[in-house]
């Protein structure tokens, strides 16, 4: 498939999930996708995490939400974020560490605490960073140096979190994709030599969308791989008369945005996907995180695949 179809192919009539939440049907027959709990990345509502984090835990269960992915502590001890996790009813089962690849113990007895079944790597830049003595930016493309250092550290990574009883998964942005030449980008190559019994991927759909790439290619060509994703959106990349957007990128609530999650996660169910959590980017300036988060959860109540 061509990228300009696969581009089309992402595209998302804006307010079809509007459409569907405000249809007056009754929450009871909404159909989650998969038939699997709806989760949240707590990075999503990161600011009120901060400021209340028993609080904001307990909000997200009203909502609906049943699962969360941790992404720190929200200033509290381990042990006692973990308690608030419970207290609200919610379930942990994918936890996003930091890895000091000289002593990863110390994020693997976080992921224990938390009871999570995958500790998951938001990104490996910066130990690649230090393994070649590079600086690198965020604004810059996964070269293939960097890839081949990225698959050394994630297999030492997921070696060990095996034998802490842990899988390890590894998120993407939008740099991993840019294409290398030949249409190779650093991420297939990562995909590519990582070992499959090791290392694993959650998959964030809306930055591989936004870097032009389609998630629905991915759980076809490594079914068993991409056992979670991120639920995230985008605005358009250009307004309606094709200038570009003042800002390089901004999150939009699912499905108001550019990503049409109905055959991505088609292909998640054939793919063996376990768990997926809604991710919003700032800025937040439509609604606030929270409020955000709830239109998230009802899109995702209203989606049928």
């Amino acid at each position: 498939m061509q990228k300009k179809s696969r581009r089309q192919f992402l595209i998302h009539a804006a307010g079809l999930g509007a459409a569907l939440t405000t249809s007056g049907l009754p929450r009871r027959l909404f159909a989650n996708p998969l038939g699997k709990p709806v989760g949240i990345q707590l990075y999503t509502v990161n600011d009120d995490m901060k400021r209340d984090p028993a609080g904001t835990l307990k909000t997200l269960a009203k909502i609906g939400y049943r699962e969360v992915e941790s992404a720190g502590f929200a200033g509290v001890e381990p042990k006692t974020f973990r308690r608030m996790i419970d207290d609200a009813g919610l379930h942990c089962p994918s936890a996003h560490l930091e890895f000091d690849i000289d002593n990863l113990d110390k994020a693997f007895e976080e992921a224990h605490i938390f009871g999570a079944t995958y500790a998951a790597a938001s990104s490996l830049i910066a130990n690649a960073a230090k393994a070649m003595s590079t600086k690198l930016e965020w604004g810059s493309a996964m070269s293939r140096e960097e890839a081949k250092h990225t698959v050394d550290i994630a297999n030492r990574i997921g070696a060990a979190a095996k034998k802490a009883g842990l899988q390890f998964i590894l998120h993407n942005h939008d740099r991993e994709f840019v294409d290398l030449g030949n249409g190779e980008t650093g991420y297939d190559i990562v995909w590519r030599d990582t070992d499959p019994a090791l290392v694993q991927f959650e998959i964030d759909c809306g930055w591989m969308a936004f870097a032009g790439r389609d998630p629905v290619e991915y759980f076809r060509k490594y079914p068993g791989r991409i056992p979670a994703i991120h639920v995230k959106d985008f605005l358009p990349k250009r307004d309606k008369n094709g200038k570009p957007m003042a800002e390089k990128m901004r999150g939009a609530e699912i499905g108001r945005g550019t990503v049409d999650y109905r055959p991505i996660f088609a292909a998640a169910q054939a793919g063996g996907l376990k768990y997926y959590f809604v991710e919003q980017e700032g800025p937040f300036s439509r609604m606030p995180p929270l409020d955000a988060a709830k239109v998230d959860y009802d899109y995702l109540h209203a989606i049928i695949i």
